[in-house]
């Protein structure tokens, strides 16, 4: 059967199980089967299957997800989001539009501790949506606000999408994780920004007393236990002190003890329901893991991969068109898959074209990790929507058109970040000590030089 034949069978297949409701994970088995028999040969054999299933998720890099899940997990049931919420607070969050302020800060210091939008979403979405709403903010509003700015989640350290890119790409995950700080920071800036022009139509202030000076300093000094971990990850990372894997572990046994001994809110019965919820988390996505190779070996086996490098060749030559091209498949495959198998199903298709055309991994993991996150957001999927809608009582169509100013402007960043890789290369040699080879930009295009 020809390749191209083979390909078509394969995208159709998990199309299909998708749009009849199958989960992805199983409608990565349905079209890794139906593709291995398309194939023939060994590729039906089910030892085969069974055997990269098992390599699928075999990973000591893979390791850190379960810990780093667990960890927030933790710090979420043992008092940490309300904590945030009122640091935030006290800086903000007396101003026109304060509240806003503090939702975008509160995202950015949550995802330093959960790594996931969607769980990011729910946490803080329960608390901040009527806490807006109640202050006189429009509820639709408030929803699609917790929903954009909880897009810095998977991009601000620990990031489960990144740990899954650093363990499909053999890339180092502590550069990644370093590399995400100065996008995550770009990400809040932006947040800012548009919230600045959105609230001076109908941003309200607090109406809450300002709190005393000793009520202020206990506020600030309960968040700081909060916001020492995050701290202590990157700083033992940075300095070598840790691997990812290891630093995963650091942080389940500081959000046991903040829980446990500092804010002791982390009862057995909230710990066990803590244990259940992160191993659910965990086990969705290491199956994930697990199919997807499944998926990419019978694309490999198939040559697949080849045929759609070769077609892309011709852009090698010219790798700023190659990785904007890249990151406008990845956006269109964003809308209708989630991070975790989009990253799974193209980073092995995509790392030939990539040292072909002499485009630094680590830098490509990161925009590709940001453009792959902007689907959250879009129809028809958009778990993060779809979570925010849920916490916020809001219909799906009442919360879209509040999210586009959002989503434009955070595509745009996107595409600031493909034509002008220095944005995040510079970054991340001084963050990181991460030495990217030169990439071409818009300048270097345009002059010749």
């Amino acid at each position: 059967m020809s390749i191209s034949v083979i390909a078509i069978v394969f995208m159709v297949s998990l199309t299909g199980a998708i749009v009849i409701g199958l989960p992805i994970a199983f409608s990565l088995i349905l079209c890794a089967v139906v593709t291995g028999f398309c194939v023939g040969g060994s590729a039906t054999n089910p030892q085969i299957i069974a055997l990269q299933l098992m390599q699928g998720s075999d990973s000591v890099t893979l390791m850190a997800l379960p810990f780093f899940v667990l960890a927030g997990e933790l710090m979420n049931r043992g008092g940490l989001t309300r904590r945030i919420i009122e640091f935030c607070d006290i800086f903000v969050g007396r101003i026109k539009g304060g509240l806003g302020y503090v939702t975008i800060f509160a995202c950015l210091l949550f995802a330093s501790l959960v790594g996931s939008a969607v769980a990011s979403t729910a946490a803080l979405g329960a608390i901040l949506i009527p806490m807006m709403a109640a202050s006189g903010y429009n509820r639709a509003k408030a929803a699609g606000l917790v929903a954009s700015a909880n897009l810095v989640a998977p991009i601000m350290p620990p990031s489960v999408p990144m740990i899954i890119y650093g363990a499909t790409a053999s890339v180092s995950i502590n550069a990644l994780f370093l590399g995400g700080i100065a996008p995550a920071l770009y990400l809040t800036a932006i947040m800012c920004v548009v919230w600045f022009f959105v609230s001076r139509k109908d941003g309200v202030k607090s109406n809450k007393p300002k709190p005393t000076f000793r009520e202020a300093l206990k506020i600030f000094f309960d968040g700081l236990w909060a916001l020492l971990l995050p701290v202590i990850i990157l700083v033992g990372l940075r300095g070598g002190i840790f691997t990812a894997t290891e630093a995963g572990v650091v942080a389940v046994v500081y959000a046991l003890f903040a829980g446990v001994c500092v804010y002791r809110e982390l009862k057995p019965k909230v710990l066990f329901r803590a244990l259940i919820s992160g191993s659910k988390m965990s086990a969705v996505v290491m199956f994930l893991a697990a199919t997807a190779q499944v998926a990419a070996y019978m694309l490999t086996i198939s040559r697949v991969p080849q045929v759609i490098t070769e077609s892309l060749a011709p852009l090698v030559a010219n790798p700023l068109l190659l990785n904007v091209v890249l990151q406008i498949i990845i956006l269109l495959l964003g809308t209708a898959l989630d991070v975790v198998p989009t990253i799974l199903i193209m980073t092995p298709i995509m790392l030939p074209l990539l040292r072909a055309a002499n485009i630094d991994v680590v830098y490509f993991g990161i925009v590709f990790t940001l453009t792959n996150v902007l689907g959250l957001v879009t129809p028809p999927v958009g778990p993060v929507l779809n979570v925010a809608c849920a916490t916020g009582k809001v219909k799906m169509e009442e919360i879209l058109v509040p999210t586009i100013p959002y989503f434009i402007f955070q595509a745009l960043l996107v595409l600031l970040m493909a034509l002008f890789p220095e944005i995040i290369t510079h970054p991340l040699k001084w963050i990181a000590g991460y030495n990217a080879p030169p990439m071409q930009n818009i300048i270097t295009v345009l002059t010749g030089k």
